[in-house]
């Protein structure tokens, strides 16, 4: 089966979309890699004859970001860890600001991959981002990408008088299978 050129949707109900966190600092063993999910989104995918998808747009709510795991540490992560993280995340990283992706270029690279560069909304600022797509002919699709947050201005988060840290470089992923919008 192969995809027909249309309209495509994704969104929580079809795939995930994630963000994962490295730490650093003097004192980082004591963090935790977090692997965090964004559970309000949607993106549309609208594809060509050709068939390289020729448009991707996405929007996401920042305040819809949930710690599902915290790997590394001394501790486990407890659900009021959780909760507070998810907090930080929403009042103080991201402040409740747009997520939105929008292409500018979409060509096919071969094997169902595609280069996609495009314009993210991040924390009020707007830079350039370019990444690899792959669409499998079932309509499977994933793509993965890392963002610096200082490109936006984002100050990485920091506790303990900064000996620990978020690393500056987050990926962003994205794994689904597309449904006709």
């Amino acid at each position: 089966m192969s995809i027909e050129p249309g309209t495509y949707a994704l969104g929580p109900q079809n795939a995930t979309l994630s963000v994962r966190t490295g730490r650093k600092g003097a004192i980082a063993k004591v963090g935790h890699d977090l692997l965090i999910e964004v559970t309000a989104w949607g993106a549309t995918v609208e594809i060509a004859a050709d068939p390289a998808p020729s448009v991707l747009e996405l929007d996401a709510d920042s305040n819809s970001l949930q710690v599902r795991e915290g790997t590394g540490g001394i501790q486990s992560l407890s659900d009021d860890d959780r909760a507070g993280i998810n907090e930080t995340i929403g009042k103080e990283v991201l402040k409740g600001t747009a997520i939105v992706f929008r292409s500018r270029a979409v060509e096919a690279a071969g094997d169902g991959r595609f280069s996609v560069a495009g314009d993210l909304e991040l924390a009020g600022g707007i830079n350039p981002v370019a990444f690899e797509l792959k669409l499998g002919d079932d309509g499977h699709v994933s793509t993965s990408a890392v963002v610096k947050q200082s490109a936006w201005g984002m100050k990485p988060y920091t506790t303990l008088f900064g000996t620990l840290k978020v690393a500056d470089d987050v990926e962003v992923s994205l794994d689904g299978k597309l449904s006709p919008a």
